[in-house]
């Protein structure tokens, strides 16, 4: 189907290589530059693990899913039935078949397991995952469902997790006058199971397009999955998906979350969030289009958004919030056509005087800052202009 499959890079981390230079070069910048360098996270997750183009064929063509629940209490196995069958409900909504017979044939092995006391199995293979919910952690020993599949005899490095609500279910049994700690708990796994939509994840991992356009097209599918299923198109970058995304943007509920995903799509998303930022008369619109050419122009080492963007920088009436990420978006794609508007709407800002200082006016000085040191320092010292990241 011609899907390419990639990880999302938002705003990262400056390589420290990079940092250092400008640290000497530009005295005036060392603070904000150390710590762009060392407190920002990196947000870069894959969506799948590298498998042979046989793998793939294989992924691409599972119906047949061979689900098995294992439920563990601090005393040992107890009865999955209840979990097994709403894991099987939550896959048929997306057309798979289901069966729990090993015997039976199937095409790839769906596991979840929940215990009252989870029990650590190691971090994702990208580590740094501590504080996402659906990603396994040491931090976490409370109730937990872990979710794994195995394709043929490869156990993949795929794992998600969900989390009760509370992490000592004996003390919110007794608060709750709920009674058996391992019921309490499990009823509460089962419920947020019921929520975290995993058919939706699993159809993206495995590179199923088909089944998530049917499912956004259906017009009883919730709101919050099509928000979901539309950032999950623009992670995979399918090109059979544009038209959906592009229709999406007529949607106001949509339509936000549709312009961040074209701007994981290709470079045939440009005209499309240029089109946006310059005439829709929605802020916040304007302001995911905005990021969207500042993730297409780094990503694709293209300088075309920078015009659109310049041209929005500080346009009559523009929003503040549209501003900051044009701004955002400039550093990324570094360019000396933005050295000059840029200190221009820099010592505008700081003529403005606040008491309290408005939080708005605030983003948006530190992204104009961040902005001018990219560009800034890109035009003095490299004539290419590597793409740097902002978190």
């Amino acid at each position: 189907m011609g899907i390419i499959f990639r990880g999302v890079v938002h705003r990262q981390a400056i390589p420290l290589k990079r940092c250092a230079m400008r640290v000497v070069s530009y005295v005036a910048l060392t603070t904000a530059s150390l710590l762009l360098c060392l407190v920002a996270p990196s947000s870069a997750p894959a969506y799948r693990d590298s498998f042979t183009a046989e793998q793939k064929a294989q992924l691409e063509k599972i119906q047949t899913v061979r689900v098995e629940v294992l439920m563990l209490s601090d005393k040992g196995p107890i009865e999955a039935a209840p979990i097994a069958e709403l894991v099987a409900q939550r896959l048929s909504e997306l057309g798979y078949q289901t069966v729990g017979d090993a015997s039976k044939p199937n095409d790839v092995f769906f596991k979840v397991k929940c215990e009252q006391r989870k029990t650590w199995e190691g971090t994702t293979t990208a580590g740094g995952d501590a504080d996402l919910p659906d990603a396994p952690s040491r931090l976490w020993k409370g109730p937990a469902c872990q979710l794994t599949y195995v394709l043929g005899d490869m156990k993949i490095k795929w794992q998600k997790e969900v989390r009760a609500s509370f992490e000592d279910s004996v003390s919110a049994a007794q608060a709750t006058n709920a009674g058996d700690p391992a019921v309490f708990a499990m009823a509460n796994l089962k419920e947020k199971l019921n929520q975290y939509d995993f058919p939706v994840l699993l159809a993206a991992e495995w590179g199923q397009l088909d089944r998530l356009l049917k499912l956004l097209d259906a017009p009883d599918t919730p709101q919050i999955r099509k928000l979901k299923i539309i950032s999950l198109l623009g992670d995979m970058q399918a090109d059979e998906a544009l038209p959906k995304l592009k229709a999406a943007l007529k949607d106001k509920d949509l339509s936000k979350q549709a312009a961040v995903a074209l701007g994981n799509m290709g470079k045939e998303g440009i005209p499309v969030l240029v089109d946006i930022l310059k005439h829709s008369k929605q802020p916040e619109l304007q302001a995911a289009a905005a990021k969207g050419l500042g993730d297409l122009g780094n990503t694709h080492n293209d300088s075309s958004v920078v015009l659109p963007l310049l041209e929005m920088l500080d346009a009559p009436g523009v929003d503040i919030t549209v501003q900051t990420e044009i701004a955002w978006a400039l550093g990324r794609v570094p360019d000396r056509r933005s050295v000059q508007p840029l200190f221009e709407l820099d010592k505008k800002l700081q003529k403005i005087r606040q008491d309290p200082v408005d939080p708005k006016m605030k983003k948006l000085k530190e992204a104009v800052f961040w902005a001018i040191k990219q560009v800034y320092t890109e035009d003095q010292y490299s004539s290419a202009g590597t793409h740097s990241v902002h978190s």
